[in-house]
């Protein structure tokens, strides 16, 4: 997981001293809440913080940050791209896409759907082997996820995981969408963007979502460098044709981003070779070095 040691001890130290000034119903209440042990027959010596401690000592890291926010202690959880689980591909975009169990198969045509655009999703049925321990997967997943998505089909609300999953992202800041199945956008959901799905399918829901991520002020960075990537591997014209639109409409450029632009067309075949990306090439270049050239 992604919490140090270190880091475990310093979380379970504040929260131990936060939810240890409460009242012992409440500290018990909390902890029940949590799906964490309590007891009415403690036998460890100190005070009620130590209790806490004691009886958070073996949850799981998600459990840990989930708590510590709800006691409104702020964590630092270490940036993503300092880890790099198995599931995620790597130099992509990474999406968890939130859905009931009995969607699997479509969630996972929505995730194959993504992969031209660069984006990695996470599908838990789909990601998790049977040998490994799930729940911490999910919450790996959780921890080092870009943003959420969720497929509210029908009965989305009633799943004993999905809101949990959408609350933790909420609870990270990254962007949460949603996707309408016939469940409407409820509670805190329903202030984020929503995209129809009822009449959408995997492929056109991709291509939504992927122009949703790279103009979103929170993830457009994330998405530029996503960007620039595909377009340095376009493996045919009519992929270098479709990334150079796309590099056209981006709103956070970089200065590295010319530079390697003017390679691909150099070393690249396919965007050499493509009629006309050449000289948007050039024409994109020299309009974000006008921008960003200081004044005479």
């Amino acid at each position: 997981m992604s919490l140090s040691p270190s880091l475990r001890i310093s979380l379970m130290k504040e929260i131990g001293k936060r939810l240890g000034a409460e009242q012992w119903a409440i500290i018990d209440l909390t902890l029940k809440q949590f799906a964490l042990p309590w007891t009415n027959e403690w036998h460890g010596t100190g005070n009620s913080d130590a209790y806490v401690m004691d009886m958070i000592a073996d949850a799981a890291d998600g459990t840990l940050v989930d708590l510590a926010q709800h006691l409104g202690y702020a964590i630092e959880v270490p940036a993503s791209s300092h880890i790099e689980p198995a599931f995620w591909r790597k130099g992509m975009f990474r999406l968890f896409i939130s859905h009931l169990a009995v969607q699997k198969s479509w969630a996972s045509q929505f995730q194959e759907a993504l992969l031209p655009f660069g984006i990695s999703g996470f599908v838990a049925h789909s990601d998790i082997e049977p040998t490994t321990e799930w729940q911490n997967q999910i919450e790996t997943a959780l921890l080092t996820c870009d943003a959420l998505i969720a497929l509210l089909h029908e009965k989305f609300h009633e799943s004993k995981w999905t809101d949990q999953e959408v609350g933790f992202a909420m609870g990270r800041g990254v962007p949460v969408y949603s996707v309408h199945f016939g469940e409407a956008p409820y509670g805190f959901i329903g202030r984020f963007q929503a995209f129809s799905g009822s009449k959408t399918d995997p492929a056109g829901l991709a291509h939504q979502v992927f122009k949703a991520y790279y103009k979103n002020k929170q993830t457009r960075k994330a998405m530029s460098e996503v960007l620039v990537r595909l377009f340095e591997q376009s493996g045919s014209f009519l992929e270098a044709k479709a990334r150079i639109g796309y590099l056209e409409e981006l709103e956070d450029w970089e200065p590295s981003f010319a530079k390697r632009i003017l390679s691909a067309v150099d070393t690249n075949g396919q965007v050499n070779g493509s009629w006309g990306v050449p000289g948007r090439v050039e024409r994109l270049v020299e309009k974000w070095s006008g921008m960003h050239r200081s004044p005479a």
